[in-house]
């Protein structure tokens, strides 16, 4: 009995350490680095040169309007010696009137850009994201952390580095191919 039990037992053991190893690859702790992610994924640079015309175009409207208030402030500058006083007060009204609605513009164009780029960047985090989780699942990745640089991963071995691969896929993905 115990020449057939330890044939056994070794085969066993054999199975085990064989399964330990083979099942390795797919219980590996691995990450990706977001930063790095975010930076080479090309829709992001694609997004951010879309974002920056557009803020370009807002920015400019609004030092125009300023330009052209400030063009009327100086203009009533000279021409305040010859004005009557009820003329004065008015015109000091509606400049001050004035002011306050680009004051208001302005703060509106800003609360656009900021929400616009915070709707950029989550669309790009977005399918960074989903990219992640397919490739997880397609190669068998029970986990994928995400370093940021803000201490979620203090150190890895560069072979648990997926980030480059991830990349990879994730342009290609994105180019249609």
């Amino acid at each position: 009995m115990n020449k057939i039990a330890l044939p056994i037992a070794i085969a066993a053991l054999i199975a085990s350490i064989f399964s330990v190893y083979s099942s390795k690859s797919s219980n590996e702790l691995v990450y990706v680095d977001v930063n790095k992610l975010l930076e080479g994924y090309k829709r992001t640079k694609i997004e951010r040169e879309s974002f920056n015309k557009k803020t370009e175009v807002l920015k400019s409207n609004v030092d125009s309007l300023f330009t052209n208030w400030q063009n009327e402030l100086k203009n009533y500058e000279k021409e305040r010696a010859s004005m009557t006083k009820k003329e004065v007060e008015l015109k000091q009204e509606l400049l001050g009137n004035k002011q306050q609605q680009l004051n208001n513009y302005q703060q509106a164009i800003q609360k656009q850009i900021q929400e616009e780029d915070q709707k950029m960047t989550q669309t790009v985090v977005n399918d960074i994201n989903a990219y992640v989780k397919e490739y997880g699942k397609e190669n068998g990745y029970p986990i994928i952390f995400g370093a940021g640089g803000s201490g979620n991963i203090m150190y890895a071995e560069d072979t648990s580095d997926l980030t480059s691969k991830v990349l990879e896929g994730l342009n290609a993905q994105y180019e249609g191919k």
